[in-house]
């Protein structure tokens, strides 16, 4: 009987030390999962949408936009995130890496350097710090992604220095890459890649963010420099009504050792709603022009010169649960969409999806 009453008390000291070092461990878990269905009118017997779209392009049946599993340790001085995904999404954003790393979202380490001050070195793939959308739909307004965020990268690997201000209103971030949203470089590639990001938020309302990005997205004997600006900002109205106001820039030499450029450019509008707690609804609109073709490239006169605009509805079955459903439509200047095999110059779809974050 002693014995028994030694062992219990053991176990119950065990048990109780067991929630102290869970409470306080650094390591956590994480994942998310988002399916969907999309239903576009130009019918591709393909089952393949349009290839600008990266998200939720797949026709007429019901498939996995995004499943991920992530792990996250974090420590005054340390800090690491491991996230593996599967699904349509990294399909087709990841489809120029190299086996594995198709289904890598995050592979990263950070070290603080600063005793006194915010300033960390993290180094590994890393989510993009251009835009304010993601691949995890239930972050972003809208159920699909803007055409910005389609065409400009989701993910980057590289190292960068990162500050935040003790009013933590002020973050800077610095970065070396590997290239315009890749991990594997381009072959014969020895140009550095840089990005900026500066992000400001004077009050818990509002949020401005510039990010910046140049390197040489060929071989460095075709040597072309690209040069892009993102600029964003996010406003809380009030409680129930916030905007987002957002515009795109770049530039692309049209050859090596030359002063000439292409160029493009991308504004953005967003207005979400949330009646109730359970509810919610947002609008978008926006404008791609890219002439030249340097990010879309469609072999027409005028090139990808296209007005998109959606609206969609969201509710929340459980806080970790969303059902959401948009329609959206694209209105193009040239006849770059197919329909019953012939070009034409709009783009209409519907598409449902059905996420859980745990």
């Amino acid at each position: 009987m002693k014995n028994i009453l030694i062992l219990t008390f053991l176990l119950i000291k065990f048990n109780i030390i067991a929630q102290d070092i869970s409470k306080e461990n650094p390591l956590k878990y994480s994942g998310y999962l988002e399916t969907y269905y999309s239903y576009d009118f130009n019918n591709p017997s393909n089952h393949e949408r349009p290839s600008f779209f990266y998200n939720f392009n797949r026709h007429n049946e019901v498939n996995l936009n995004f499943g991920m599993l992530k792990a996250t340790y974090n420590t005054d001085k340390v800090r690491g995130n491991f996230a593996l995904m599967a699904g349509t999404y990294a399909q087709y954003n990841l489809a120029g890496e190299q086996g594995l790393l198709k289904n890598i979202y995050e592979a990263n380490i950070g070290v603080r350097i600063s005793k006194n001050k915010n300033i960390w070195i993290d180094a590994g793939v890393m989510p993009s710090h251009i835009g304010f959308e993601s691949a995890i739909g239930r972050d972003c307004w809208n159920l699909t992604r803007s055409l910005l965020a389609e065409n400009s990268p989701y993910y980057e690997s590289g190292a960068k220095v990162s500050y935040i201000s003790k009013n933590e209103k002020l973050n800077l971030n610095i970065f070396y890459l590997n290239g315009w949203q890749r991990i594997k470089r381009i072959s014969g590639n020895q140009t550095p890649s840089l990005g900026t990001q500066l992000n400001y938020k004077p009050n818990s309302k509002i949020t401005l963010n510039w990010s910046t990005y140049a390197g040489n997205e060929q071989s460095d004997s075709l040597k072309q420099m690209r040069y892009f600006n993102n600029f964003y900002g996010q406003f809380q109205i009030t409680e129930k009504l916030g905007i987002i106001a957002g515009f795109d820039m770049g530039f692309q030499q049209i050859k090596k050792d030359t002063s000439a450029y292409y160029k493009w450019f991308a504004p953005i509008f967003m207005v979400q709603f949330k009646p109730t707690e359970k509810t919610r609804f947002a609008a978008r609109g926006e404008y791609y022009d890219d002439e030249k073709g340097v990010i879309i490239a469609t072999g027409t006169p005028n090139g990808f010169k296209t007005l998109a605009y959606s609206v969609n509805f969201d509710y929340l079955q459980t806080e970790n649960v969303m059902w959401r459903i948009e329609g959206r439509g694209l209105n193009s200047k040239d006849q770059i969409f197919i329909k019953d095999n012939n070009q034409v110059k709009d783009n209409y779809f519907i598409t449902t999806s059905l996420s859980i974050s745990f």
